[in-house]
């Protein structure tokens, strides 16, 4: 295109690249239709059970199971580069028969399950086993290998637990009994992962593909031009506003990217960033979508049950809405000093979208506002989003370019079934992992582990979660990452005194900005592949802009005040105000830019500031103000030429 924006299918092939669940097969003709009806029928149990009550949760979750594994096989092929053959193999249907025949299990024989209390007889076994290795490979299709294998080796340690060495020993379990919590129990595939999953994620889902039906994707995208467009280096700051709004909508930061990026990144390279600054932007924006509330990424919701004691969503919601703005912040302020050091402009009157049609459209927000009201009235997550779904079906109808009739109806159903198939496989296999867990007290070992490890320093024990949880997240769904680290490495940290909430936010983060963390940075690859930068270059200026990601998480567990916790309103507005002092100050320093530019001890002492202003204690905020201070004061006083040519950032 004239333009360099991407087109549908230039879009589709990027998505299929680099995020496993975009890889889908395109099926036409009789199992085109056959895959369709599925679609709509598990978009429709999931409603009619959130309408009218869920199921008990063996029944819920394996009904939930049951069609996302048959639907998998019918979508998913075994290999990618048979993505391109739009058929069904021979084989893939067997799989999907044996799917529905394991998610029949539960709801065809629960009166005599109940009723052996955990005791396998006759089919159950082989059932147990099927479902476990449908599980499997349908996770290694949809999201793809590390996830399985980590699962694999799970199993593994359960049966092999004798000759485990050291603390890791444990009696070991027999494939039986392994099987029977996997399966028969809700402590493993139909555990608390693939619970969430079966509820509020999938309403959440559904109320994203019905937001894409009408037209708010690209309406996102006109409102941050028409919001952001004219100001300084205009472009990167519409991508930073749009893909914190497009968070809302989409849970893959892959695909944030690949959407939104499409439009932002042409018109950042086009004003003249440079392709991997372009594209860094985009991918930390993006990334940074999951963890924008009031509507977090898949994982926010397994952190409700995760917890416990009563905590709500919307107390997630709440206490993650300060660090988010501080990441996104932290964005804007370094792509502004960047702008500025490069001379850059805004966009010009003729490419900004009209007033009148840019405020006529607004009306599309108040499903995103409803939503927001609804749970900080505390209505429970499910009626929220069904509520949601609802008004946004109401409010489309407003205009016909907008108006989602029974085609776009139809579609959303099953968009939202679709997008769910890989949230569902995840699930399970996390499941299989915290079943291995509890079972083995594996969980507690490690917790121990890390702690003897660290010697019991919190800053250590911090660190080394960090690292475990980046590690977990290079190419594996944030979902799957955040049960894995919560189960294993959270404890650890709760260990040493640390709130549950900010432990758990705590590896949830890391999860997430992995996907922009070098080597395997999977948004930063997919933004640099729109922008045609170097890939591994774009992940370190990703890296680079998402600094506040990497830094604010250690605040939060060294101060709880940050998430909101035990303070007041004037102590929680200082609080924000010198965080947002301290991001200027680090993004000074790390650009090299702000009045004019920096010299390399001006650099440090905004760095070094910055990080003293984004500490909430009263002496670091006394050292971090002072050097705010001194660093404007060296600017402004400065016989440097502000003409002058600036120096390049490091």
């Amino acid at each position: 295109m004239n333009d360099g924006t991407l087109s549908q299918e230039q879009q589709q092939e990027l998505l299929e690249k680099y995020d496993p669940e975009a890889g889908t097969r395109k099926l036409s003709g009789s199992m085109g239709w056959i895959v369709f009806i599925g679609l709509l029928a598990f978009s429709l149990f999931q409603l009619y059970t959130s309408l009218f009550g869920v199921l008990t949760a063996q029944l819920q979750r394996s009904i939930h199971l049951g069609f996302a594994l048959a639907l998998v096989f019918l979508l998913f092929p075994a290999r990618r580069k048979n993505l391109k053959k739009n058929r069904v193999a021979w084989y893939d249907i067997l799989l999907a028969g044996a799917a529905i025949a394991v998610g029949s299990y539960w709801p065809l024989m629960i009166d005599e399950l109940v009723m052996r209390a955990g005791r396998l007889e006759g089919l159950d076994f082989y059932i147990g086993l099927t479902a476990i290795l449908l599980v499997l490979e349908a996770t290694r299709r949809t999201v793809g290998v590390p996830i399985m294998t980590i699962a694999v080796l799970f199993m593994v340690y359960a049966l092999y637990g004798p000759y485990m060495p050291g603390f890791l020993a444990h009696r070991g379990l027999e494939l039986d009994r392994l099987v029977q919590t996997m399966f028969f129990t809700t402590e493993g595939i139909l555990g608390t992962p693939l619970g969430v999953s079966a509820t509020f994620i999938f309403l959440f889902l559904l109320f994203g593909s019905f937001l894409v039906q009408t037209g708010v994707g690209q309406y996102f995208n006109d409102l941050a031009v028409f919001i952001a467009g004219k100001r300084v280096g205009g472009p990167a700051k519409v991508a930073i506003f749009s893909s914190a709004l497009q968070g809302t909508i989409s849970g893959s930061s892959v695909a944030n990217v690949v959407t939104s990026g499409s439009f932002t990144i042409p018109m950042m390279k086009k004003l003249g960033y440079r392709k991997e600054f372009a594209g860094a932007v985009e991918a930390s924006a993006s990334t940074g979508g999951q963890l924008m509330p009031p509507v977090m990424g898949a994982a926010a919701f397994l952190m409700v049950e995760f917890i416990g004691g009563g905590i709500s969503y919307w107390d997630i919601a709440k206490a993650a809405a300060i660090p988010a703005i501080l990441y996104f912040a932290g964005i804007w302020i370094m792509t502004h000093f960047e702008a500025k050091r490069m001379g850059l402009r805004g966009l010009r009157d003729e490419e900004i979208p009209n007033k009148k049609e840019i405020l006529g459209k607004i009306y599309l927000l108040v499903p995103i506002i409803t939503i927001l009201v609804l749970m900080m009235s505390g209505m429970s997550v499910m009626r929220a989003a069904l509520w949601s779904i609802l008004i946004t079906i109401v409010v489309s109808a407003f205009k016909k370019e907008t108006r989602v009739g029974v085609k776009g109806l139809l579609d959303a159903l099953a968009d939202g079934a679709r997008t769910a198939l890989g949230v569902a496989s995840a699930t399970a296999a996390a499941g299989i992992i915290v079943g291995v867990v509890t079972k083995t007290g594996l969980g507690l070992k490690l917790a121990n582990g890390i702690l003897d490890f660290s010697g019991g320093h919190l800053i250590l024990t911090l660190v080394l979660t960090m690292i475990a949880s980046l590690i977990l997240g290079m190419g594996s769904p944030t979902t799957a990452n955040y049960v894995i680290t919560s189960t294993i490495a959270a404890p650890a940290i709760i260990l040493l005194g640390v709130p549950d909430l900010s432990a758990h936010l705590f590896v949830f983060y890391f999860g997430i900005i992995a996907d922009i963390t070098p080597p395997v940075a999977l948004a930063a690859f997919a933004a640099a592949a729109v922008s045609g930068g170097e890939p591994l270059r774009t992940g370190i200026e990703s890296s680079k802009l998402a600094i506040a990601a990497f830094i604010i998480p250690y605040i939060f567990v060294l101060s709880p005040e940050l998430l909101m916790i035990d303070t007041t309103w004037y102590y929680l507005l200082w609080v924000i105000t010198t965080a947002l002092c301290g991001m200027i100050a680090i993004g000074a320093g790390v650009v090299g830019y702000w009045l004019r530019g920096l010299s390399w001890y001006e650099r440090l002492i905004g760095i070094a500031g910055g990080l003293m202003l984004i500490y909430p204690e009263t002496i670091t905020d006394i050292i971090g103000v002072g050097s705010f201070i001194l660093l404007i004061v060296l600017q402004l006083v400065s016989k440097k030429d502000e003409t002058q040519k600036p120096q390049m950032a490091g």
